[in-house]
């Protein structure tokens, strides 16, 4: 039986929902580029990092721009993004966010977040849940993107739990592959074709099982 010391929660589609400002975002600048760019397309950005979400987006087109103008590119999609982020308010935690954390709390667990996004303070902030966290480690942090375990094995560093100690809810499968990397137990929330590697999986961050995963049964 595993001993848990700490929760390391992705941001996005775990505590909650900014894919639809991600899509936006990217959307505003695919068209603005003339790049063809679909939500079936925005599917395969989950859980990736700006730039190889920038790569993807421009394919074939990626040849035609030079490094400069890749970085504004990416400056301009975060900019977009960051004025959407404007819009959000605690009504945009997803169900079962805070009754997760605060049974983490009650429990005297460390709780963290380990997400690929630069705008990670900024979101927590406007749901009011920043002070909550024992550490964030996001995008400013780490170079390396998921599947690379770095960014949980920063967050794990933050609160001072071992890996094999930490829990990582994630709901992409390269986050999954991440969290299997560093050996830490992982909880998928999703679709069986998407997170069906984890340890646990769960529809969603409301039907998590907090009992059945700190029995450590795996």
């Amino acid at each position: 039986m595993t001993e848990i010391n700490a929760f390391i929660l992705d941001l996005d589609g775990v505590v909650t929902d900014t894919a639809e400002y991600h899509f936006r975002a990217w959307k505003q600048l695919a068209d603005e580029e003339n790049v063809p760019f679909t939500r079936e397309d925005n599917e395969h950005l989950r859980g990736v990092s700006r730039r190889r979400s920038l790569e993807l987006l421009l394919g074939e087109h990626l040849e035609r721009y030079t490094e400069d103008h890749t970085a504004e590119l990416m400056a301009r999609k975060n900019g977009y993004y960051q004025e959407m982020l404007h819009h959000i308010t605690a009504a945009d935690l997803l169900p079962g966010v805070s009754e997760l954390l605060d049974d983490l709390k009650r429990r005297g667990l460390k709780i963290a977040i380990g997400s690929a996004s630069k705008n990670t303070t900024t979101v927590l902030t406007r749901l009011g849940i920043l002070d909550l966290f024992d550490g964030i480690a996001d995008g400013n942090v780490v170079t390396r993107a998921k599947p690379a375990p770095d960014v949980f094995i920063y967050a794990a560093g933050m609160v001072g739990i071992p890996v094999a100690q930490c829990v990582v809810v994630e709901d992409a499968e390269s986050g999954i592959e991440a969290a299997l990397i560093s050996g830490m137990i992982a909880v998928g929330i999703g679709p069986e074709t998407r997170v069906g590697k984890a340890h646990f999986r769960y529809d969603s961050t409301a039907d998590i099982n907090l009992e059945t995963i700190l029995d450590g049964k795996i």
